[in-house]
């Protein structure tokens, strides 16, 4: 029988080697044995293991379920760092589908106060081995719980419904108040209303601070609060148009929650922004915030290049991992390399098979806005940023709705948090904010941005008939409609450069991503094609795509597109479609000069 170290084996099981060890010493590894002082196990372990790997956590946010039955990577030294500091109230910035409510839950368990033995759940974690100056926290303190993340609805009415709803739901979740003997008569018919439905408005805009009381009574000990996506239903106000209902409603019941509440032991609130000049947070001295420009907790919210490498290797598709920095790599929280997590989940989940998950996880309203407000600059710096360039603007992380409307290079600031955009470099300011170049992340965020800039600025149509000219051959007609799509997009600058025709062309061919994967600047044949589309069904075209940029030269058009066409001959740009079991593709060369275009193709 051949053994193998815990380290080994630990990675394997996708569990830590303490936990490992302890299963060891206690039978329940069969075969185990100590070599000197080091435990061994034999490799039957991992081999019945590889037979039931555990299934891969999507859509999961609920830690328990996630740590008991699902692969789980382990974000609990977040609890170390929060406690190495304690800030009073902590506000999380990150993007959605980064796992800001699954960390959210983790902290409800390891810190609320229940009947159940909560401990188990951290047992086999990293924060288990951190010491009694840790875990001696776990299961002491009572918790309040609200998550916003669902709650998008289309008027003020039903937002305040389903608001107080989950407050109701969140009082009814402490039966224990309902009768507590440390609670007055009055204290118990104000849980009961609460908890009923049956309380008004300005009842409900004090619950934070109510239920906290009671909580603080009931068990002698301050309560943590905690708040997740505290901004979905503000956004949504935006919107829709009750944002000045919403952000009354919600500095009210913040600001008696977490504003000078002698009943809080700490607060913890996730969003993508941070919403600071609305005066939600007026007054809080206290809120220390966490956004993807900082170091602290720059690890805990997505995954790492060490996580992704071990999920890889759990899964046997550690060989994929050059295709998954390519597409879902990329994000820099801090200084912190980070992957998307929703992503890189779901294509070990589909086999490895690479595609924009990404897109269909939350509603892009905002988009439509902020690209609808960007003048002639902001819209050629767009198509900059979708061809693989770097724009430098001045970011505020405290960027606001409203600004969209008032403030359009303010886009570059909500793209960057809302996690479209990526920081390349920083440039401190003395406010407290930055310059930064910015740019897309990844292959995922290229298909997804170049597509949601196109439907929402109402160029789609314009997008399927260029398509159409692409799949029938015709080379005249290609050319109408481009220089038609650009007389309505674009501005003529002389010295925009080629970058810009390229990124242009990507956006339109990016909405036919779930027909083909798109290649930009990759290497074939004797040289590097501008744009490639290999096709899913080997039956359809290909094509390769070769771009020339006449600038203020007065070279001629039609012998610059020839040129292009010629050099995808010339340079055997095809080679990589042919490899790939592509038969029929079509070349095309485009010259471009202002909002003139010439096509050849054959």
């Amino acid at each position: 029988m051949k053994y193998i170290s815990i380290a080994d084996a630990a990675k394997e099981l996708n569990i830590t080697s303490r936990r490992l060890q302890q299963m060891c010493a206690s039978g329940e590894i069969r075969g185990a044995r100590k070599e000197g002082r080091r435990w061994v196990v034999p490799d039957s372990v991992i081999e019945k293991a590889a037979v039931s790997k555990r299934p891969l956590p999507i859509g999961i946010s609920d830690y328990k379920i996630a740590t008991s039955d699902y692969y789980y990577v382990d974000k609990t030294m977040l609890i170390r760092d929060f406690l190495d500091k304690k800030p009073m109230v902590s506000l999380f910035m990150r993007p959605r589908r980064f796992g800001k409510t699954l960390n959210m839950d983790m902290l409800r368990v390891f810190f609320e106060k229940t009947d159940e033995d909560t401990s188990k759940y951290f047992r086999d974690k990293a924060i288990w081995s951190c010491g009694k100056e840790y875990t001696g926290y776990q299961g002491q303190y009572p918790v309040i719980f609200l998550s916003f993340k669902d709650i998008k609805c289309a008027d003020w009415q039903e937002t305040h419904e389903m608001i107080t709803r989950l407050i109701s739901a969140e009082f009814r979740r402490h039966p224990e108040l309902e009768n507590s003997d440390r609670l007055s008569d009055y204290e118990k018919s104000q849980y009961s209303d609460l908890s009923r439905g049956k309380a008004d408005s300005t009842e409900y805009q004090l619950s934070l601070k109510t239920l906290s009381l009671l909580l603080h009574k009931h068990y002698g000990k301050e309560a943590i609060i905690i708040i997740d996506e505290y901004d979905t239903p503000i956004q949504q106000g935006h919107t829709d148009g009750f944002y000045k209902e919403v952000i009354e409603f919600m500095r009210n019941l913040f600001s008696g929650g977490l504003k000078d509440n002698s009943h809080l032991a700490y607060g913890f609130l996730t969003g993508i922004l941070r919403v600071a000049k609305e005066s939600i947070f007026s007054g809080l001295n206290n809120l220390t915030v966490n956004s993807i420009l900082d170091e602290q907790y720059s690890t805990y919210f997505g995954f790492t290049k060490e996580e992704v490498c071990r999920m890889l290797e759990y899964y046997g598709c550690g060989d994929k991992f050059d295709e998954v920095c390519e597409w879902y790599d990329g994000y820099m929280f801090g200084s912190t390399e980070i992957f998307n997590p929703w992503s890189v989940i779901n294509y070990v989940s589909e086999n490895c098979f690479a595609k924009a998950f990404w897109q269909s996880t939350g509603s892009n309203d905002i988009i439509g806005e902020i690209v609808g407000a960007a003048n002639d600059e902001i819209t050629e710096n767009l198509y900059k940023l979708l061809s693989g360039g770097t724009v430098t603007s001045y970011i505020d992380t405290g960027v606001i709705y409203p600004e969209v409307q008032n403030n359009p290079y303010s886009i570059y600031s909500f793209l960057l948090v809302a996690g479209y955009l990526k920081v390349v470099k920083v440039y401190p300011q003395h406010d407290g904010n930055y310059m930064c170049d910015v740019a897309i992340p990844n292959k995922e965020i290229a298909f997804v941005y170049g597509k949601e800039v196109l439907n929402k600025t109402g160029k789609t149509n314009a997008a399927i008939s260029i398509q159409q000219a692409l799949f029938s051959n015709d080379a005249g007609k290609l050319q109408e409609l481009l220089e038609k799509f650009m007389i309505s997009s674009i501005s003529a600058f002389d010295g925009t450069g080629e970058s810009f025709y390229h990124g242009m062309m990507l956006g339109l061919c990016a909405v036919l991503n779930n027909r083909y994967r798109i290649r930009s600047n990759s290497e074939s044949g004797y040289g590097r094609f501008d744009i490639a589309l290999i096709p899913i069904n080997k039956s359809d075209p290909g094509f390769i795509f070769e771009f020339k940029y006449a600038g203020k030269d007065s070279y001629n058009l039609e012998a610059l597109a020839d040129k292009a066409l010629a050099q995808i001959e010339e340079k055997k740009y095809e080679t990589e479609l042919h490899s790939q079991g592509v038969t029929k593709i079509i070349k095309t060369g485009i010259a471009f000069k202002g909002k003139k275009a010439v096509v050849r193709q054959k």
